[in-house]
């Protein structure tokens, strides 16, 4: 069958319906234009594995949230339902009724932009990591990780019992019970990621209730801002991590110049890197207690807010009285405040110096390889980072078990010489270091765009 006109995609998604979505064939110039955004067609599909689906309502009951989807409309997103799904069976349910049809036989398998060779050689990649078993978990890792969590919880709450809550065992209180919640937070991203169990709903249903009653976070909210950033890493409207961009900082060297051009100036960008050591961490303080309870209140969920509330009670009864409210305040602002600073270095050593931009819809590979780097392997900086100085192979294989990273590096390595793509890897403090100087590179890159233009319109008047 001919691929249908452009005005008449109503008749051939209605006709593919009926014929199980193999009676309509499309091109990619067709698929590329229900991106939801262009009139008149309003419609949204993706592609996943030639096959063509319309998500125009079933992104609002995407169970990965909505934008995740939205962010693939118009575009290839084999390599990411595959990156994204345990389960492909679970899943099939979800897609059958959403089939349209598929790619025309002249059409190639992504689309034209792309590189071909990247694209296939990295699905050759991927299925030997299936049979090398690299995506299989090892539970005795992460029970023993679970199990030192559980001890430096509890080594902070002894300390204080024991030695009381003057200033010394008050302080080494906070730094145990703050690690406790850092390794707990690396804990949680690998349950979010379905990488603990080989189940996805004993992966979803812990990661509720540790997220919750560890950490006092929610679960849906986590995942709904995530899984976002993993699709489309350090794209700009599309990676909520890049939200600070341009209300606190001024991102990426384009997205820079573009704000001095247009002569906008929320904050003074040119120093940047100085307020960051603060201000970064003390701005997501707030934003993650503030929104997430904004989010499970909007969202209705519950029981994730009624499991998170007991995360307050139970430290409030293990810590009120043996410190007293007004210490206790203090305590618990000091742990999330040095969790925040951990977080925010180890998360954004691996982002913020690398390429910012506005989505370019590259390959699989390319869209992860250029936002994202790797810090050295060691004892310390695994355990420190949660093997997210792997970040790399995290971002390619979201799925697989954080101990395996380094058994796909060197498959990775490959790759990624062979198609002479940058393969980035850094010292932990050079890493740290490089978020200050790519601040202050971007700043300057702001600055000196933001001046040229008020230059240009002093010589004017």
């Amino acid at each position: 069958m001919a691929p249908p006109q452009l005005n008449g995609g109503q008749e051939g998604r209605q006709e593919g319906r009926q014929e199980g979505g193999g009676g309509s064939t499309f091109t990619w110039e067709e698929v590329g234009l229900r991106t939801g955004r262009v009139r008149p067609h309003r419609e949204r599909w993706l592609v996943i594995d030639r096959k063509v689906y319309d998500v125009s309502r079933f992104h609002e009951r995407h169970p990965g949230g909505s934008r995740v989807i939205r962010h693939y409309a118009g575009q290839d997103a084999t390599d990411a339902f595959t990156a994204f799904h345990l389960d492909k069976n679970q899943v099939s349910k979800y897609l059958k009724p959403l089939l349209i049809g598929e790619l025309a036989p002249d059409q190639p398998n992504s689309e034209p932009n792309k590189n071909q060779l990247i694209v296939e050689d990295f699905r050759k990649l991927r299925s030997t990591v299936e049979e090398m078993g690299l995506l299989k978990p090892n539970c005795l890792f992460f029970f023993l990780t679970f199990l030192h969590i559980v001890l430096l919880d509890i080594g902070a709450w002894l300390t204080i019992w024991y030695f009381g809550s003057s200033l010394v065992p008050f302080l080494i209180s906070v730094t145990l019970f703050a690690t406790a919640q850092c390794q707990m937070n690396w804990l949680q991203h690998d349950l979010g990621h379905l990488s603990v169990f080989s189940k996805s709903k004993w992966n979803h249903m812990l990661h509720a209730v540790l997220m919750c009653m560890m950490k006092g976070l929610a679960a849906k909210w986590w995942n709904n801002l995530h899984f976002q950033h993993h699709a489309k890493p350090n794209c700009f409207r599309k990676d909520p991590d890049l939200n600070m961009h341009p209300i606190l900082f001024a991102l990426g060297k384009k997205l820079a110049a573009e704000l001095g051009m247009q002569k906008k100036k929320f904050m003074p960008y040119n120093h940047q890197h100085k307020y960051f050591l603060l201000s970064g961490p003390g701005v997501l303080l707030p934003f993650f207690q503030i929104s997430v309870f904004y989010f499970s209140i909007k969202r209705k969920e519950w029981l994730e807010l009624a499991l998170l509330i007991s995360f307050y009670i139970r430290i409030g009864l293990m810590y009120i009285p043996l410190m007293g409210f007004k210490y206790f305040i203090a305590y618990y602002w000091l742990f999330r405040f040095g969790e925040i600073c951990c977080f925010t270095w180890v998360s954004q050593m691996n982002h913020i110096p690398m390429h910012i931009d506005y989505d370019e819809n590259t390959d699989w590979v390319s869209t992860q390889l250029q936002a994202t780097c790797n810090v050295d392997q060691s004892f310390f900086n695994d355990w420190f980072t949660g093997h997210l100085n792997f970040q790399i192979e995290h971002h390619l294989f979201p799925t697989m078990p954080r101990h395996n990273f380094w058994k796909v590096a060197p498959l990775v390595k490959s790759l990624c010489a062979k198609h002479c793509i940058a393969y980035q890897c850094k010292p932990l403090l050079t890493a740290f270091g490089d978020i200050l100087r790519s601040l202050k590179d971007s700043g300057q890159t702001w600055y000196d765009a933001y001046m040229h233009e008020k230059e240009g319109e002093t010589l004017e008047n």
